[in-house]
């Protein structure tokens, strides 16, 4: 099954850290693999694995980790429940989350995360380790938001003014929804003030609504055939448009052009979405 970027998914991997967040995780991610009929993988990353790792008090209740070995037996439970069919392993990388996660790119997965880690502050809506990881990625990530509800059959695809970034995003959309046999939903949001093109405003007698509706008309849906396919042009911000849009779906995918130093182009319509999407939002990488 291929990804946004033409490499095909081999696996989903999702990092779990003991939190509620990251078992909601271990559900979206084990139900992911078995419709793409992929294996699971259930990673943890530790640093301090490496400095137990030959200590003989490793059996000792407060030990770092035993604490490890007890969430990922945890983990691995809820998956095999979940989902006893899929090829499920685990694996405890010893260094920080974040490099650990960015160094997955060789097992071409799809990363799955929670929205918020242990040890997060309430208030914050989006973790820092998974702001981060979805920033830098060269693979597809998850971010799983919202609460757990049964699924609506329906995906939304974020439809940018980068037509090369929207296109790539367009095969993880449509791969997704024929594994989940749901709908797809273009949806592109413009305003009467301006229609912006490569960051210039384009002088013309077409109407903002007219050149919105036709950038939705234009994005190519590859291997499209037998979906149902919906194009919506909506007038209102970007943010407020896709986030009224995300309610009831059962996955947002936006795509993530890359800047110069190598970085992801997550601007704050972006942002806006993966604090506050009432669903799981999928970040695609372009380039």
């Amino acid at each position: 099954m291929a990804n946004g970027s033409g490499t095909a998914v081999r696996c989903v991997v999702v990092a779990v850290d003991g939190s509620e967040q990251s078992l909601r995780a271990v559900d979206w991610g084990a139900d992911e693999a078995a419709r793409r009929r992929v294996p699971l993988r259930l990673v943890h990353a530790c640093l301090w694995e490496r400095y137990e790792r030959d200590t003989e008090d490793e059996d000792e209740p407060l030990s770092v980790r035993n604490e490890v070995r007890q969430l990922i037996a945890a983990a691995l439970e809820r998956a095999a429940e979940r989902q006893p069919a899929v090829e499920t392993a685990t694996e405890v990388i010893p260094e920080d989350a974040v490099p650990a996660l960015l160094g997955l790119g060789g097992l071409a997965p799809l990363l799955v995360l929670g929205h918020r880690g242990r040890g997060g502050f309430e208030g914050l809506l989006l973790g820092s380790v998974g702001l981060r990881v979805v920033g830098r990625a060269e693979y597809p990530v998850v971010l799983v938001r919202g609460e757990p509800s049964e699924p609506t059959g329906r995906l939304v695809l974020a439809v940018d003014e980068n037509e090369r970034a929207t296109a790539a995003a367009a095969g993880f959309a449509v791969a997704e929804a024929r594994v989940r046999g749901a709908e797809l939903d273009l949806v592109h949001a413009w305003q009467r003030e301006s229609f912006r093109s490569g960051g210039s405003i384009l002088m013309t007698d077409v109407t903002a609504e007219e050149l919105a509706g036709r950038l939705v008309a234009a994005v190519p849906l590859p291997d499209a055939d037998g979906l149902t396919v919906h194009r919506r042009a909506r007038r209102g911000r970007a943010a407020k448009v896709l986030l009224e849009a995300a309610a009831g779906a059962d996955l947002v995918v936006l795509a993530a052009g890359r800047h110069a130093h190598g970085g992801l182009q997550l601007g704050s319509v972006s942002h806006a979405v993966l604090h506050h999407a009432p669903c799981p939002v999928a970040v695609v990488p372009v380039g």
